[in-house]
């Protein structure tokens, strides 16, 4: 029987329903938690002195602290973040510890990023999410870990990501 502990890293552009399709991974997963990196991003309230880099820099190492925490007390982890060139450090950082980090990258059509987007307020998304998106389809870091959500029920997505990665 393998006891590792799986660790699922769910990106994705704006709008693609990450946060919908981590917390249903997290309801199915007995023993886990999530971590939201846009709320751990929050926490900084106000330091305009930061740059974006080494928000993204502190955000990435808090991640990675609460991952090995939870990982100590054998809690299974899903991470609600968009992962742009962090995942081989982040893999990395891990190594030493018995468990398997399963990435996927949710995608979906422009039409619906879009339609997402302005329907939950963000239209000031769009053109980050369409640069993500393009960014992720034609990266081989990432391209292979793509999962097409752009008709799909978020639970549906989230039992392909459980049961196949």
């Amino acid at each position: 029987m393998d006891n590792r502990v799986n660790i699922y890293l769910i990106s994705g552009p704006c709008g693609v329903g990450k946060s919908t399709v981590s917390k249903e991974v997290a309801r199915m997963i007995e023993r886990s938690v999530l971590i939201e990196g846009d709320l751990l991003n929050e926490m900084i309230v106000r330091d305009s002195e930061l740059s974006w880099e080494e928000r993204l820099e502190i955000n990435w190492n808090n991640i990675l602290s609460l991952t090995k925490n939870f990982v100590q007390y054998d809690y299974h982890v899903v991470i609600d973040y968009v992962v742009e060139t962090e995942i081989e450090w982040f893999i990395q950082q891990l190594s030493d510890l018995n468990v398997q980090i399963k990435y996927v990258v949710l995608r979906a059509d422009v039409a619906k990023l879009n339609e997402r987007l302005v329907k939950r307020g963000d239209p000031h998304l769009i053109d980050r999410s369409l640069f993500l998106l393009n960014q992720f389809e034609s990266s081989s870091l990432h391209r292979h870990y793509l999962i097409d959500a752009s008709d799909r029920e978020p639970y549906e997505v989230a039992e392909e990501i459980v049961l196949t990665t």
